[in-house]
């Protein structure tokens, strides 16, 4: 895939007065990813408005989602575009097709909130991790206890995408 998705994103939201880096770097065959929008509040000076952090190894079912912010007082959007972003990046430039992550279970409420922001982004639950030593990996991973979900890279894209678009329209 081309890096034509990407870099319209990055060209959509300069437009609409937001900055989108990503940082990536390939320590030892796998990727690190730490992708921000941020504003400029003054000449050399940005205020980050949301970031995700991420890792890929070889292999379609590589991404390794791990930390999603986005600041409360971002505008509109924001979390679309670092979704779109993120998930443009995957298929422009990984062999991954698929994401996953762990909506971590300190707080049953909190947890219960997570699940159904990543159900609305299109993650599906593939099995709770707890204290199994067959979990193990996966705490080591993530650091906790939660929900493992699993989402089609190219679906996640096309929602984010189309809600990002959307969300500029109605500004």
């Amino acid at each position: 895939m081309d890096k034509v998705i990407l870099n319209q994103l990055e060209k959509e939201s300069s437009k609409s007065g937001l900055v989108l880096r990503l940082q990536v770097r390939r320590p030892i065959g796998l990727w690190t990813l730490r992708l921000v929008v941020a504003k400029e509040i003054e000449q050399n000076k940005i205020q980050i408005l949301g970031e995700m952090k991420a890792w890929a190894y070889g292999g379609v079912n590589g991404l390794q989602l791990d930390t999603m912010r986005v600041h409360p007082k971002s505008p509109k959007g924001v979390g679309h575009l670092i979704w779109a972003a993120t998930m443009a990046w995957a298929l422009e430039e990984t062999p991954c097709r698929y994401a996953r992550l762990l909506a971590i279970c300190d707080d049953e409420y909190q947890h219960s909130v997570q699940v159904r922001y990543f159900s609305r982004r299109g993650f599906k639950l593939v099995r709770d991790v707890g204290s199994s030593p067959l979990d193990l990996p996966y705490r080591m991973i993530w650091g906790g206890a939660g929900s493992l979900m699993v989402a089609n890279c190219l679906e996640v894209l096309e929602q984010s995408r189309k809600s990002w678009i959307a969300s500029k329209v109605l500004d």
